[in-house]
C-alpha cells in the first residue's frame, strides 16, 4: 500500500497490462522529465550560461598557453583574470543547481510512492540477449543485482524511460547542450 495509490491505481487500471504496468511507469517518467526540462528552461539563462562557458574555455586555453610559454607576467595576468571570473563561475553553478534542488524532493516523493505500489514495484520486462548488450545492462548490473540478468526491473525501466524522454524534451525545447 502506497500513499500515492489514489493517483497510481487509476493510471494502472488504464494500462493495457495492469499486472505489469510498463506504460504507467513510462507515463510517469515522461511527466517527470517534462517537469524537469520545463523548470530548467524557465530557471536557467542559457545565453548567459553559454557565454560564461565560452569565457571559461578561453581562460583555460590562455592558462595553458601561458604555462607552456613559461612567461611569469602572462601567467600572472591569466591568474588575475581567473580570479575575476570566479564569481561568475559560482553564479553559473548556482544557476545550474537551482532546478536540481527544486525538483529533488517532489521526485523522491513520487519515486518512493511508486516503490510502495505493489504492481509498479514488481514490474519485470524480459529482454533478449542482444537487447541486454545494446542497453549496456552489463554495466548497469554493477549498480544493482537481479536473479535473471535478461530482465529489466522497475528501476531500470524508469531510468531508461526518463533518459529517453528527457533527451526528447530537451530537443523539443532547444536545450541541446548543457
Amino acid at each position: 500500500m502506497s500513499y500515492l495509490d489514489f493517483l497510481l491505481n487509476p493510471l494502472i487500471s488504464m494500462d493495457p497490462t495492469p499486472s505489469n504496468p510498463v506504460f504507467t511507469i513510462f507515463f510517469i517518467a515522461a511527466l517527470i522529465a517534462l517537469f524537469i526540462v520545463v523548470l530548467q528552461k524557465w530557471l536557467i539563462d542559457y545565453d548567459k550560461m553559454h557565454e560564461l562557458q565560452a569565457e571559461m574555455k578561453e581562460l583555460q586555453n590562455d592558462m595553458r598557453a601561458a604555462q607552456q610559454s613559461g612567461d611569469p607576467k602572462a601567467l600572472a595576468k591569466v591568474q588575475k583574470r581567473q580570479k575575476e571570473l570566479l564569481p561568475k563561475n559560482n553564479e553559473l553553478m548556482k544557476m545550474q543547481m537551482k532546478p536540481t534542488i527544486i525538483t529533488m524532493i517532489p521526485i523522491m516523493i513520487i519515486y518512493y510512492g511508486m516503490i510502495g505500489n505493489h504492481a509498479i514495484s514488481h514490474v519485470i520486462i524480459n529482454i533478449t540477449s542482444s537487447q541486454y548488450f545494446l542497453l549496456l545492462i552489463p554495466i548497469w548490473n554493477i549498480f544493482w543485482t537481479q536473479s535473471n540478468p535478461l530482465t529489466i526491473n522497475f528501476f531500470g525501466w524508469y531510468i531508461l524511460c526518463s533518459f529517453a524522454m528527457s533527451f526528447l524534451f530537451r530537443r523539443i525545447f532547444g536545450l541541446n547542450s548543457m
